[in-house]
């Protein structure tokens, strides 16, 4: 390109110089036919290029294997502990029945619905603090993905005297678990509330999300309130107008932490911070998926590398980028908050789920199996 350029210029000169001869028409048409045909063959070398190297990204491309879950859920432990309790000893064994017709075989509990995956996405701090655990899903076939926030203050039924699902990761990181030891204490107590180990999980720190939310340029949000609020501990700082905004990493990380002002005033509910987190996720992919953003693939992935730990193997995160650009439309993408009954008193504040209500909501969106889960899979304790 640089030569055509260069082309161009020489041949313009030479027009505009007062020594040049004239050129004739024909000598004009050959020219111009000459830029053209060097343009063309500019342009498809350069698509060639990219061509290429599309396809061999794409190459790399590869759906994801479900990998065999490190647990069964509640359901089959509680039959696989029932049937050995049950089990007659060898000695005692009747002899076998006669033959007969075989029956139907029974339906397999853990059958999966095709190309259906499930995500643990965690948010953490610097440390082991957990302010945010989503649930996610996409079915591959109907290109639909589901998310659902899971409030850091739902009870479960633990073994510690705080009974929070936010501490469950670092319980299991501070044991000497280190994350991985944290995402499987997480991927434990959320089995018990949603009756199944989610497949995948993508634990995501407060600078990726900084760097991310830079990196496409800022995200608009609508703040709906004043927001104000001095941490001098945690060195946070909010300040934020209401009204549509442009927020850069910073305030709209803020954004998705605020929970109440520096007077304990103008104090918003640990649901409406979720649906604040949720409307800067939208953005976050609204974003995502201009074309522009295409040409910062290499910074996504280098961020990526840096701040994210995740059990997903590189050709699968390919696979599951490509897929992503189908998820786009109005009604692709839902999100929702597991419902609860109410808060319960001092010293712990604990959220209690709606049983009935998670179920319906699981079965609705993220179950992996084709049968529903049941509330008898789960462990819900009410207040």
């Amino acid at each position: 390109m640089k030569n055509l350029l260069k082309f161009i210029k020489k041949n313009e000169k030479k027009e505009t110089d007062g020594e040049a001869k004239p050129q004739s028409k024909e000598t004009r048409r050959k020219r111009i036919r000459l830029f053209y045909k060097t343009l063309l063959i500019s342009l498809s070398i350069f698509s060639s290029l990219a061509l290429s190297g599309w396809l061999a990204v794409r190459s790399l491309m590869q759906p994801p294997v479900i990998p065999e879950q490190v647990m069964a859920s509640t359901h089959d432990m509680d039959d696989a502990v029932t049937a050995v309790a049950t089990a007659p000893p060898e000695d005692d064994a009747e002899p076998p029945a006669e033959e007969e017709d075989e029956p139907p075989e029974p339906i397999d509990e853990n059958a999966r619905k095709e190309n259906f995956y499930t995500f643990l996405i965690i948010g953490t701090d610097n440390g082991v603090n957990t302010d945010t655990i989503m649930i996610a899903s996409y079915d591959a076939e109907k290109t639909k993905a589901n998310l659902i926030s899971i409030p850091r203050d739902t009870y479960v039924d633990a073994d510690r005297s705080v009974k929070k699902i936010n501490a469950a990761y670092a319980t299991g990181t501070l044991r000497g678990g280190g994350v991985e030891g944290g995402v499987a204490k997480l991927r434990e107590e959320l089995n018990a509330i949603i009756g199944f180990v989610p497949d995948f999980y993508v634990c995501i720190n407060l600078r990726a999300f900084r760097r991310i939310v830079d990196a496409v340029g800022g995200i608009s949000v609508y703040v709906p309130m004043r927001m104000v609020y001095d941490d001098p501990e945690q060195d946070l700082h909010i300040n934020l107008s209401p009204g549509m905004q442009r927020l850069n990493g910073d305030n709209a990380l803020k954004f998705s932490r605020y929970r109440m002002g520096n007077d304990q005033s103008m104090t918003i509910t640990d649901y409406k911070r979720i649906e604040n987190q949720q409307a800067v996720i939208r953005a976050v992919l609204a974003e995502l998926l201009k074309p522009a953003s295409i040409l910062k693939i290499p910074e996504f992935i280098d961020i990526f590398i840096e701040n994210v730990k995740t059990d997903i193997q590189m050709e699968n995160i390919l696979w599951f980028a490509d897929q992503f650009l189908k998820v786009k439309d109005d009604g692709n993408l839902d999100t929702y908050t597991m419902p609860t009954t109410g808060t319960s008193s001092l010293p712990f504040y604990y959220e209690y789920l709606d049983e009935a209500e998670v179920v319906k909501l699981i079965n609705d969106t993220v179950n992996p199996f084709i049968r529903d889960i049941k509330a008898e899979d789960l462990d819900i304790k009410g207040e």
